[in-house]
């Protein structure tokens, strides 16, 4: 199995961008990531053909599709649609490719479907991106509370349900930083299948999480919040039929701080304020940006006057989503005053620091605490990055800084944004995109 682009064509792409351009106009936003990372997953439960609208155009959507192709379902990805045939229960193979499934991070989510639909599965340690160390605990543990026998070695993880198959259950998602997104998904779709109600306590209500229990539950699967937690009624059909990914939200946050970098405005198209999370929103109007709906459609951002300093702080949903605060520290390095950054989604997020002082930021981390003191004039660099949020901070400092830089590190980029480069070039940004001899 081959993913075009390869890694190897995209770790050989260089990113030349002369920066010092002002940026504004109007683009789309993708459907987003990580919401459609959990659909595909959830498309392996159902008994009927699902068509996924608006998905993004990415290397990770490649990759799911050829993990599902791998269990036995026919996959067809064409013009934003990601159509999903599931196999039979009796012809599926439970077993989460090696080598792909260690390409993304929601590897263990698919192995979840996997076993609901067919009582055992076998999987590779998950992959994506690497920033800090990223558990999976809280999802065994809910694959054990639903009856199955978990073991793990070296090579990876298997998991097998006893002759009585799923039963229902009860289990806690929190962890020491907040309701786990992952576990929720997780937990959820084996309590679609499973036989009984089952409860799942300190659920994340991420929008990936909202969102996967909103396709369920319009194929047929009894769901609801209230204040115990997540409610799951099992049930031993799941139609099929069509949905529409939502807009990214994390893409919406890039475009408009990398606007904002340059002393732009920009008009989004596929996204509405309701899908701005109120913590993304507070924290941009402190910095000077404000965020209306456009009556034509869309999202518009207008940059009130220079950039402000702000104090702020990641969190679990409505908070600021800790998937922006690398491109927030970017942006920062404009603004006037020192800022703060708190990570308090995971033990510490700051790979995207050494990066920007390349381009001269003054940046620092204590703890899990990003400072940034601005604003810098920031210079010309030859920078790389490692994960898909640390590669656009790396392009929005690119953005801000005078004269020709260099940015490596496409092939994660390409993980997660399909147009990112082309709707900033949209944008009045100066990119030229060239191959490194081999």
């Amino acid at each position: 199995m081959t993913i075009t682009p390869t890694r190897e064509t995209l770790d050989a792409t260089i990113v030349q961008i002369i920066g010092g351009h002002p940026l504004s106009g109007r683009i789309p936003v993708q459907g987003s990531k990580n919401i459609a990372l959990h659909l595909y997953a959830a498309a392996l439960l159902t008994d009927a053909p699902v068509v996924l609208a608006a998905v993004p155009d990415i290397i990770d959507t490649a990759v799911c599709a050829q993990i599902l192709t791998h269990t036995g379902a026919t996959v067809t990805t064409t013009g934003g649609r990601f159509a999903v045939a599931p196999a039979l229960a009796t012809a599926i193979n439970p077993v989460i490719h090696p080598e792909l499934g260690h390409r993304v991070r929601t590897t263990v989510v698919l192995a979840a479907a996997m076993l609901a639909r067919t009582g055992q599965v076998m999987l590779p340690y998950p992959g994506g991106d690497a920033f800090c160390p990223r558990l999976i605990d809280r999802h065994l543990a809910a694959m054990q509370a639903a009856g199955a026998e978990v073991t793990a070695d070296a090579t990876g993880i298997r998991a097998r349900c006893g002759p009585r198959g799923l039963q229902a259950f009860t289990v806690d998602v929190n962890t020491p930083y907040g309701p786990s997104l992952g576990a929720t998904v997780t937990a959820m779709l084996l309590a679609a299948r499973a036989r009984g109600s089952s409860l799942i306590t300190h659920p994340s209500i991420e929008p990936e999480v909202t969102e996967t229990a909103r396709f369920l539950a319009e194929r047929g699967v009894a769901i609801h919040f209230d204040e115990q937690g997540l409610h799951v009624v099992g049930s031993e059909w799941i139609t099929g039929g069509g949905f529409t990914v939502a807009g990214d939200r994390i893409e919406a946050a890039t475009m408009i701080m990398a606007a904002a970098s340059t002393g732009g405005n920009v008009h989004l198209d596929g996204i509405t304020l309701a899908s701005i999370p109120e913590g993304l929103t507070a924290a941009l109007a402190t910095a000077g940006i404000s965020l209306t709906d456009d009556a034509s459609g869309g999202i518009r951002s207008i940059l009130d006057g220079p950039l402000r300093a702000i104090t702020t702080a990641t969190g679990p949903h409505p908070a600021l989503p800790t998937d922006t605060a690398p491109q927030l520290a970017a942006m920062l390095t404009q603004a006037d005053g020192s800022s703060l950054i708190a990570e308090r989604v995971y033990p510490r997020r700051d790979t995207h620091i050494k990066g920007l002082r390349a381009f001269g930021a003054e940046i620092s981390a204590t703890g899990s605490i990003i400072g940034v003191r601005g604003p810098v004039r920031l210079r010309a660099a030859s920078a790389a990055a490692e994960d898909i949020r640390a590669v656009t901070a790396l392009l929005i400092a690119a953005l801000a800084a005078e004269g020709a830089s260099t940015i490596r590190g496409m092939y994660h980029l390409r993980r997660g944004y399909g147009r990112l480069l082309a709707n900033l070039a949209t944008l009045g940004a100066d990119i030229t995109i060239t191959s490194e001899a081999p």
